[in-house]
């Protein structure tokens, strides 16, 4: 396991911000870090990389307890805090140079090449961080992260401030690392996190109330399902709300539905059967199961 959290505990006065969690991460895998603001995620990611101290229990990173060899987990550890703190009066170069040398990379210009490609900073990168809009700052943040090849990738809110385009671009990238990487972040766009991982695990008040594959996390989750249904005819929506498995009927054409349901397969069978007694054509049928944001809601409202 790559990273491996153990009965980890952080508490500020009589708050326990994160109370006993633990998990494990294996190499090549991106996993989603989730929780409302306030839930103890940022705080375990900051014990995870030895920037605080854990109250009780451990972290261990590629082997190495946090606690006992941070210097050593750190030259593991490819980090981006949420509050991403740069050096503003630094040129995008100048502090890409300056990151190099704390890891003492030995081919430092080439390193610096490779990451502002990688990062797409190239247009930006003789300028002053100060000069760059959030979004910019951003990537030197990701880049400086990157640049001594780290075996983990722990990014907390990485596409913060970042345009539709720019967060595609981020994403691409985050996904490339995680092919020989072990990633772990937090966002709280959560169709990045379904674009982006095939499992989620989600804190809530200082506990981890969900940790899973996320398609067993819909199928587990799914007490009603979305039928979307798009006809070549008009039709009248109160035929499919008359069904005995529809629950509700939300019309988003006159051609076009979505039938909520809790048995989905009840419902196509019915469609079928009412097509064919009014000689109806069905263009399109297809079902969708809870999304993320119905899962993140029920676990933490």
């Amino acid at each position: 396991m790559s990273i491996v959290v153990e009965g980890l505990q952080k508490n500020y006065g009589t708050q326990k911000a994160v109370n006993s969690i633990s998990f494990n991460i294996s190499k090549g895998e991106i996993v989603g870090f989730l929780g409302p603001n306030g839930a103890g995620k940022s705080t375990t990611m900051k014990m995870i990389t030895g920037y605080i101290a854990s109250d009780a229990g451990r972290a261990l990173v590629c082997g190495l307890d946090v606690a006992i060899d941070p210097v050593n987990v750190k030259k593991k550890i490819g980090y981006l805090p949420e509050s991403n703190p740069l050096y503003w009066d630094m040129y995008v170069r100048e502090y890409l140079d300056f990151i190099a040398g704390v890891h003492s990379i030995a081919d430092k210009k080439k390193a610096i090449e490779d990451v502002i490609t990688l990062t797409g900073l190239g247009v930006e990168s003789k300028k002053k961080i100060s000069q760059l809009s959030k979004g910019y700052k951003q990537r030197v943040g990701l880049a400086a992260a990157l640049i001594h090849d780290p075996e983990i990738l722990i990014l907390d809110e990485p596409t913060s401030g970042l345009d539709p385009n720019q967060i595609i671009e981020i994403r691409n990238v985050i996904k490339m690392q995680g092919r020989n990487k072990t990633v772990l972040f937090s966002s709280h766009i959560l169709q990045e996190v379904e674009a982006i991982c095939d499992r989620v695990i989600i804190i809530n008040k200082g506990q981890i109330v969900a940790d899973d594959q996320l398609t067993n996390l819909q199928k587990s989750k799914a007490d009603h399902f979305h039928v979307r249904v798009s006809f070549q005819e008009n039709i009248d929506p109160e035929m499919l709300q008359d069904l005995a498995a529809v629950t509700s009927v939300k019309n988003v054409s006159k051609t076009d539905f979505i039938l909520d349901s809790k048995d989905p397969e009840a419902v196509r069978k019915q469609l079928l059967e009412l097509t064919i007694a009014n000689n109806w054509n069905i263009i399109s049928l297809q079902t969708e199961s809870n999304s993320l944001e119905d899962i993140f809601r029920e676990l933490t409202h």
